[in-house]
């Protein structure tokens, strides 16, 4: 069965002001949707056919760079999607904010690590809050469309964050200033998805 690019659970301009609608509507349409077709032709034919996403990128052969690219690319945008909401911001509780503030202790710091690796990522590219077998979580950054699942590439684990730094998700908005559009992130990020994703993770 092909892979089918999800359909948001909100409107175009239901993230704004922190991400706008013409963005979310060149991002989703043009972007997300050309992964998922470029991902369908690449594994046409092959072993591949019929496997699901998680699978094919945990058992990636990383000389395949349209599977990487495309796959990554189709992976990691269904997943920015669903971690945004209309309804977002705040902090996380229950069990994934007792992760966060184990680890980076407060949920204040563990922003700043998040920033930072958004921020740092040279070019294109991601920054992951990932999840370990046993619940302990991490952040890290990867190039282009790779993600944590690919072996041997980031933090390893789960991936239950990520934002995309690739200048196609913000430049219209935000030009240059990167980090601005790292701190609007924040204000729509779905905690209780993120919450939903760490408990499956771990």
């Amino acid at each position: 069965m092909a892979f089918e690019q999800p359909k948001l659970k909100y409107a175009f301009d239901a993230l704004e002001p922190s991400i706008d609608k013409e963005t979310m509507e060149i991002h989703y349409g043009k972007h997300h949707a050309g992964y998922t077709k470029k991902l369908n032709a690449a594994v046409e034919g092959t072993d591949l056919e019929g496997k699901n996403i998680e699978n094919i990128l945990m058992n990636l052969d990383k000389s395949n760079s349209a599977v990487r690219n495309n796959g990554g690319g189709f992976f990691n945008h269904n997943l920015f999607w669903e971690v945004m909401s209309p309804n977002g911001g705040g902090k996380p509780s229950g069990d994934i904010e007792s992760a966060i503030e184990d680890k980076f202790g407060s949920f204040e710091a563990f922003k700043e690590e998040f920033s930072k690796a958004a921020a740092g990522q040279f070019g294109s590219g991601w920054a992951w809050l990932c999840v370990h077998e046993g619940g302990k979580v991490e952040v890290c950054s990867t190039p282009n469309q790779d993600n944590p699942l690919m072996p041997g590439i980031g933090c390893g684990g789960t991936p239950i964050l990520g934002l995309d730094v690739w200048e196609h998700a913000y430049y219209l908005k935000y030009q240059n200033k990167r980090p601005e559009y790292i701190d609007a992130f924040f204000d729509v990020v779905d905690w209780e998805e993120v919450a939903s994703k760490y408990a499956k993770g771990k």
